[in-house]
């Protein structure tokens, strides 16, 4: 009963077929068909309805799952950099231990910015205070030096000059 060749039987190999199908169907008949007639044709014509029929609807389900599981790896990486995220931020020490380390770090340097400037104040009043002090030294090196002048005048003025003989 093969389909090749006896393409010019069409009535007698329906009901052949058909005959087939029913005892297939028929639970009381237990015979199994061993050799059932197909035609080619017929068969290639089915699968291509049932390809064009389906196919597309499958295409757009595997594009929409490709979609999904694309999407799905973006957001696991996104969460993996979250999670990563909070357990850098967990590896942390406490925030406000942080803070109140950096107030009072803040007020030392406050505290040392406050001494460097009266510290500056004195040194600049130690400089005039000093340079006062050069100037009043030399002053009185002068004076001093003008007064040993004078006597040195004084007792050259005092010292007998020998008299001129005319």
């Amino acid at each position: 009963m093969e389909v090749d060749g006896m393409e010019d039987e069409g009535p007698s190999q329906s009901e052949d077929v058909q005959s087939a199908l029913q005892e297939s169907l028929d639970p009381e008949m237990s015979e199994p068909l061993d050799n059932v007639c197909v035609d080619k044709e017929a068969v290639d014509k089915l699968t291509e309805g049932f390809l064009s029929h389906y196919l597309p609807d499958l295409q757009n389900s595997k594009r929409a799952l490709q979609e999904l599981t694309q999407n799905q790896l973006i957001l696991l990486d996104t969460l993996d950099q979250e999670v990563t995220k909070f357990r850098e931020c967990n590896a942390l020490p406490d925030l406000n231990s942080l803070f109140t380390e950096a107030k009072v770090y803040h007020n030392k340097l406050v505290n040392i910015r406050k001494e460097m400037i009266v510290l500056h104040d004195r040194t600049t009043k130690l400089k005039k205070r000093a340079l006062k002090l050069q100037q009043q030294k030399q002053k009185e090196a002068l004076e001093k030096e003008q007064q040993r002048e004078k006597e040195l005048e004084r007792e050259r003025q005092l010292v007998a000059k020998p008299a001129k003989r005319t």
